[in-house]
């Protein structure tokens, strides 16, 4: 025998508010409509007196708030064409009234008037004014739905948008919750530790993460808890927030990303708020991760010396963020992952272990890591032949991540442009140059005296940077302007770990080349040495101030790691002191100027044929150098030892 379920109701459909707020305004406006005569017309005195009073027209006359004075014509007479116009309504129907209205300046002018219009009537047939006070029911309506209605679409188009987005919901202070981008099965991170190229200890050490959170029990089982928190740290480019997509396409888990600058609102308490629903999102979803990128937004040092600029909804972010990393559990398994720049000005409280206890420093990627970033980055592209992965990585130091990642899209533009059916090895040689010195000015018009200044100038360094043993290995020469640059100089910078008193005062030599040539050539110095002033400048100071590389100052750094002396308004040493440093960087700048001016002097004829050579081809590259300058002796003695370490 068949069962007999009981019937489905079909699910009521929920109606919106804004729906029956509309639905309300539409019926009042019907009833404004069936209640208003729209039959009624305006005339003069004048016509009131001759058509209708002197024939006896009218029924009575009724005044309104002493403004309007109404009519009613008699209805026996509303049949007559006269009166047709007035004796329906809009809907087709008998008008009873008003069919006239006029508009009056007194009571006492109208009464006055109407008194002697009627001076000859008999009383029957004088007219009866019958006196009202009326309101409009339809302006007292109005004057509290508006303020309803502005109230209405302000919380609908402003509310919704600040608060709530992607079906959360349309609550008032759905603006106090976070939003952060989760990434789950149904939508996961196209990214991989296999894209991810070089770092190979971070990723060795961010997979544990990753490890404890798909195999939990092989790490508990022997008493070992997952770190809280993993702060990554490194130069902009360097691959933090790609590392971080690799780590939520690893995972497997919910993975909620958003950014430090998230937290911060105009109202005081929402990032505390937005904190603790981040959190309860991430614990109702555990095992997890949270992402916060640029967390230096929220964890800056809180400092008496800050206290003046102080930013009350800044240090209750983050106290609530100390506290939710204090506060839950460690076997939840939810991991705070963040990632910053500026490791030095993050409060202490927020680096100590049990919260952030693994710090992963991300460097500028050396050679080899160059090498498989830009193997990853070149795949998609159609190269030819000529174009050398190794070369590129070694043409490229101090190039980041991302730096590389440019070249390689620029390179594959500019062959483009030119309508390649390949990139090769000079689009590459093009890209660099675009991004390190900037967009060729081929427009900019240069006059022959100024060219020859540039062509000595950028000679100057060369000449200097050939024959100083160590200064960095030069590749090419240009007077081409490029960016703000006039011209520049291409070198290749050895990849060293630490920098000797000798080699920083070869750089120095280098840098003063150009000026110092424009001195000994036309015996006047220009403008254009500006920029190798400032790099001279600085570099001296950090050698006397931070590096302690002065006999009188002595072995003292005043270097701060930590970022507080950039807040404070005095610097961290004494006045006598600030005028001893001034003196032993003079000094310093004057020996290397003196010292850079002996080898251009020792290398005149050098220095005027490269710059003859300049004018000639505007590009000098690395064998023109050496037909001019020589073979560079320390580019063999350099290759002999790294063969004999081989």
């Amino acid at each position: 025998m068949a069962e007999n379920k009981p019937t489905e109701q079909p699910p009521l459909r929920r109606i919106s508010g804004s729906r029956i707020f509309i639905f309300i305004l539409g019926l009042l406006f019907l009833v404004f409509l069936l209640s208003r005569n729209t039959s009624e017309k305006e005339i003069t005195w004048a016509a009131f007196e001759k058509d209708m009073l002197q024939e006896h027209a009218v029924a009575k006359v009724e005044v309104t708030n002493g403004e309007l004075a109404e009519i009613y014509i008699k209805p026996e007479l509303l049949k007559n064409d006269k009166y047709k116009d007035v004796s329906k309504n809009f809907m087709g129907g008998v008008n009873p009234g008003p069919h006239y209205y006029l508009m009056i300046g007194s009571v006492e002018s109208f009464e006055h008037k109407l008194e002697l219009a009627q001076a000859n009537f008999d009383e029957k047939d004088k007219i009866s004014v019958v006196y009202a006070k009326k309101s409009n029911w339809w302006i007292n309506a109005l004057s509290w739905l508006l303020p309803l209605a502005l109230l209405w679409f302000f919380y609908s188009f402003m509310f919704r948008r600040m608060g709530a987005t992607g079906g959360k919901g349309f609550g008032l202070f759905d603006f106090a919750k976070s939003n952060p981008v989760v990434y789950e099965k149904e939508k996961s991170v196209p990214v991989t530790f296999k894209d991810v190229a070089g770092y190979d200890e971070a990723k060795t050490e961010i997979m544990e993460i990753v490890e404890f959170l798909k195999h939990p029990d092989h790490f508990t089982k022997l008493g070992a808890k997952i770190p809280k928190g993993i702060l990554l740290v490194g130069a902009p480019g360097t691959g933090k927030t790609l590392l971080a997509k690799a780590v939520a396409g690893e995972a497997g888990v919910p993975f909620f990303s958003l950014g430090g600058s998230e937290f911060i609102e105009m109202f005081v308490g929402v990032g505390a708020s937005r904190m603790r629903d981040l959190f309860d999102q991430a614990k109702a979803k555990a095992p997890s991760i949270i992402f916060i990128d640029e967390i230096d937004t929220i964890g800056r040092v809180r400092s008496r010396a800050l206290s003046m600029q102080a930013n009350e909804e800044r240090d209750s972010t983050l106290n609530q963020l100390l506290a939710e990393m204090d506060g839950f559990d460690p076997n939840t398994g939810v991991i705070l992952l963040a990632a910053t720049n500026r490791p030095d000005i993050l409060d202490p409280a927020l680096l100590r272990p049990g919260r952030f206890d693994r710090h992963i420093h991300l460097e500028l990627p050396n050679k080899k890591e160059r090498l498989a970033i830009f193997k990853v980055h070149l795949a998609p592209l159609l190269l030819d032949k000529s174009v050398d992965a190794e070369n590129l990585a070694a043409q490229t130091p101090g190039f980041s991540g991302a730096d590389i990642a440019s070249v390689c899209n620029e390179a594959a533009l500019i062959a483009a442009r030119k309508n390649k059916t390949s990139v090769d090895g000079k689009d590459f040689s093009d890209a660099i140059d675009r991004i390190v010195a900037g967009l060729e000015k081929k427009t900019r018009i240069i006059s022959p005296n100024e060219k020859k200044v540039i062509a000595c100038h950028e000679a100057g360094h060369a000449v200097v940077s050939w024959m100083l043993e160590h200064a960095d290995a030069l590749q090419k020469v240009s007077i081409i302007p490029r960016g703000k640059s006039l011209g520049s100089t291409w070198y290749l910078p050895e990849e060293r770990q630490i920098v000797t008193r000798s080699q920083f005062i070869d750089q120095l030599c280098s840098a003063l080349g150009g000026r110092t040539a424009e001195e000994l050539v036309f015996h006047e110095t220009s403008s254009g040495a500006i920029d190798d002033l400032e790099k001279v400048t600085k570099q001296a100071y950090m050698m006397v101030v931070n590096l302690g590389m002065s006999d009188k100052v002595g072995e003292i750094s005043y270097y701060d790691s930590t970022g507080m002396y950039e807040s404070l308004l005095t610097k961290p040493y004494s006045e006598s002191t600030a005028q001893l440093i001034d003196e032993e960087v003079r000094k310093l700048v004057n020996e290397v100027h003196e010292r850079t001016k002996e080898v251009l002097v020792k290398n005149r004829e050098k220095l005027d044929q490269l710059a003859q050579l300049l004018l000639e081809k505007e590009v000098v590259d690395k064998t023109d150098l050496e037909r001019i300058l020589g073979k560079r002796e320390w580019a063999d003695k350099k290759v002999s030892s790294e063969t004999a370490s081989a």
